[in-house]
């Protein structure tokens, strides 16, 4: 933690460069002393100061200063540390006024110049106050700071990856805090312009980019080497686990996630059916854990970054990212997991991050509080989700297209979902229309048996409504299927036969195999090139399998390897 401040101001320098020393002597091993030669200086140090989020104890400040006296920099210095202990050093023709401003502005003690000896006439005064303010003193939150409107989806993008990135922050409403107000006038944002990240070191960001705030809280973005054994598109369970058991078996690996690692299972509030977890575990905990495996054993880790275009050549395979650079590796893991499916309604794309949100999206689980939350979804998803809202909630209501959640839900949550009291299961339900200016405000729901429809009061959506994977950038490189997930081993063989079949011609082989052999279990149709987890056709969409294939996917890089390198 930083050291509380001792701010002393004076426009003598002979005086201020006295004071500094002798409060440094007695005071530097515990307080950080600042100087300042004017009110107006001082004013802007204390702002500086809050954006930091440093604490201030003490303010020892000369009354017969121009344009501000000492009396007036405190009047204005206390709304922005109204705990600090005020000391006024006076002349003995100031020695009224200081008395005065012991009333007016609360002084705690007036000093007469000259201190000498500082061990009789000043260290015992500012010994007791001290005292004092360490007494009540509660330390400061030292981590990151988001200042924003809880319906502004740049706030939404800026907590929910902070979050997401087990990096720890504090969250202030621009229309509920006082604090946070003050904090926007001090760094001269614009409200329009939220949110605002403060940093402890006094950097500051305004409506900055996942990339930028990556920079600063200091996520790797770039690649330290243009070649890797294995390069892993991906940090979902899967390509987490491809990334420790690759790098403990001596390839040199790296690891592309374009949001956060843990991908969509890091965003479950509860997870209860992982093996060795008897009482469960929330996906961001199972991230953490990964990632710390994986960097144990040399992973690197790019965050966020973003694949964009493959290519081949020769025995290499190369990667284009966002940024336009180039890594190039033996063998390529495509890890790429689902995204949620977008609703395509009236109302919800122009609400999306203001009160209506993809997955489950704890960060706005407080804000929640005594409200009505909405889940659209019957799978594990929306049930986790759906059980982590009602701690938070007044009610919530699932709305299930279906007539139960028997046959897309484990009955371990069903069985839970029963037992809560605020939690409702609607079904045949479908939300038809998101209501509300510049948040949500009221919902149209459809029951599809009666066709009725009814308009409810909601301020919070959230949608778990199946998954789509993130592959058109692969397109006419690595075959997928009509759905767009990727096709690997057996079934590229199935597939190739029917093409073969429909343009009667015997040579049966995937596109772009270029080997004797038929492609391994988990290999795509380009040689070396490998897909696991939820992005893979046919998989199973569990995170225990995604993890599962990630790890044997490593047996078969490594029968790739012996034979091209």
């Amino acid at each position: 933690m930083a050291k509380p401040v001792l701010l002393t101001v004076d426009d003598d320098p002979e005086v201020l460069q006295a004071v500094a020393r002798d409060l440094r002597g007695e005071y530097g091993d515990r307080f950080r002393v600042v100087r300042a030669d004017s009110g107006a200086s001082a004013l802007d140090t204390l702002k500086q100061l809050k954006l930091r989020n440093e604490a201030v104890a003490l303010f020892l400040v000369d009354q017969r200063m121009p344009q501000m006296s000492g009396v007036e920099f405190i009047e204005q210095a206390i709304t922005l540390y109204p705990d600090a202990k005020r000391v006024l050093l006076t002349a003995y023709a100031d020695t009224n006024a200081a008395i005065r401003a012991i009333n007016s502005a609360n002084i705690d003690y007036y000093l007469m110049k000259p201190w000498e000896p500082p061990e009789e006439r000043l260290y015992p005064v500012l010994n007791d106050l001290l005292d004092d303010w360490q007494a009540n003193f509660r330390s400061p939150f030292e981590g990151i700071r988001v200042i924003g409107d809880r319906w502004s989806p740049y706030s939404h993008q800026v907590k929910d990856f902070l979050a997401r990135n087990q990096v720890p922050y504090q969250w202030l409403d621009i229309e509920q805090e006082t604090e946070a107000q003050r904090l926007v006038s001090y760094a001269e944002c614009p409200n329009r312009k939220l949110p605002l990240v403060l940093f402890p070191n006094g950097d500051r960001l305004i409506q900055p980019t996942n990339v930028q705030v990556a920079e600063k809280i200091g996520l790797q973005t770039i690649a330290q080497k243009p070649f890797y054994d294995l390069v892993i598109v991906g940090g979902g369970p899967a390509g987490l686990a491809a990334a420790v058991y690759g790098a403990s078996e001596g390839l040199h690996t790296v690891m592309i996630e374009r949001e956060a690692p843990g991908g969509q299972a890091g965003t479950s509030s509860r997870i209860e059916n992982y093996l060795g977890f008897p009482v469960g575990l929330s996906g961001g905990d199972l991230a953490r854990r990964a990632v710390t495996q994986a960097r144990r054993f040399g992973v690197e880790i790019l965050t966020p970054q973003e694949a964009t275009a493959i290519r081949t050549q020769d025995q290499y395979r190369i990667l284009t990212l966002s940024d336009g650079k180039e890594i190039s590796c033996h063998a390529l893991i495509l890890a790429l997991g689902v995204s949620w499916r977008r609703l395509n309604i009236p109302g919800v794309e122009k609400l999306t991050g203001a009160g209506v949100y993809y997955g489950a999206a704890q960060t706005e689980a407080l804000a929640c509080t005594n409200e009505d939350v909405y889940v659209i979804g019957g799978a594990n998803s929306a049930g986790q989700a759906a059980m982590y809202f009602s701690k938070y909630a007044r009610k919530v209501t699932m709305l299930v297209r279906g007539d139960s959640l028997t046959k897309s839900m484990s009955q371990y949550l069903i069985d839970q979902i029963e037992a809560t009291d605020n939690i409702t299961v609607q079904t045949h339900s479908s939300v038809i229309e998101a209501k509300g200016e510049t948040s949500l405000e009221a919902l149209v729901i459809e029951n599809s048996q009666t066709g009725e429809t009814q308009t409810v009061p909601a301020n919070s959506l959230f949608i778990f409504i199946g998954a789509l994977p993130h592959t058109a950038w692969l397109d006419r490189v690595v075959e997928r299927d009509e759905r767009g997930f990727i096709l690997t081993g057996p079934d590229l063989k199935r597939v190739s036969e029917i093409q073969a079949a429909r343009n009667r011609i015997s040579e049966n082989r995937p596109r772009g195999w270029s080997l004797d052999r038929d492609p391994f279990l988990l290999e795509t149709n380009i040689p070396g090139v490998f897909a696991v987890g939820d992005v893979r056709s046919g998989s199973v969409k569990r995170v225990a399998s995604g993890v599962g294939e990630g790890s044997i996917c490593v047996q078969f890089v490594h029968q790739y390897l012996s034979k091209v390198v």
